[in-house]
């Protein structure tokens, strides 16, 4: 079986969701539940891809889901550090630049 995590922590103005390993349908229910309270916790919500090896498109629609229900309770999630196929993944599906964080709002990216 794959390995996922999905680690949030606190920081001022911000959470941040921290995952890890492959993300595929096993990891469906794990991944939505972290996005989600992250969401319903902080105005501003950081997803650090840099651990992530696979992302699939159950991790896309994870994503896509938790970006919509920051919107509606007025808030914005990102995704920061992807890199390799799962940069390709998020960029091929056009998610790379609906989540990319603005460089004028002072969101720092790391």
């Amino acid at each position: 079986m794959a390995h996922f995590e999905a680690r949030t922590s606190t920081e001022p103005g911000r959470a941040v969701v921290r995952l890890a390993g492959e993300c595929d349908l096993a990891a469906r229910e794990e991944l939505t539940a972290a996005l989600l309270a992250a969401v319903a916790d902080a105005q501003v919500v950081l997803v650090d891809a840099g651990a992530l090896d696979f992302l699939d498109s159950t991790g896309i629609h994870g994503l896509v889901t938790a970006h919509h229900a920051a919107r509606a309770a007025g808030g914005r999630l990102y995704v920061v550090n992807a890199r390799g196929p799962v940069a390709n993944v998020l960029a091929i599906t056009g998610v790379a630049d609906l989540l990319r964080p603005p460089t004028d709002d002072g969101v720092d990216p790391r």
